[in-house]
């Protein structure tokens, strides 16, 4: 798999952990918008660091090639489906904690 199927594959499982395993549905939330729009410019700093620096370097041929602050998009994907399934997973042991 290139880095742009997992990228692809990372959201998808991500989405499906939302709405389908813990059904929280953050997505329809605006409180999960707002917290990712504050979220993502501090990961395009870090990406940009990391990437215009070479620090972080990538295949020409296992990314798409459109770039946002020096790092590939696949990069944003990565970042949307770790954010989504950390405050999904934050979300569903809150509740279930309540419950208990």
């Amino acid at each position: 798999m290139t880095y742009s199927e997992i990228a692809l594959v990372a959201v998808l499982l991500a989405f499906y952990l939302d709405t389908l395993i813990t059904k929280v549905r953050l997505l329809r939330r605006k409180a999960f918008w707002t917290s990712y729009a504050i979220i993502l410019p501090f990961q395009l700093i870090t990406n940009w660091w990391l990437t215009s620096r070479d620090i972080v370097m990538y295949r020409p041929n296992e990314i798409w090639g459109l770039r946002i602050a020096a790092a590939p998009a696949e990069d944003l994907l990565f970042g949307f489906a770790l954010i989504l399934s950390v405050l999904t997973l934050w979300v569903y042991w809150g509740r279930e904690k309540k419950v208990n």
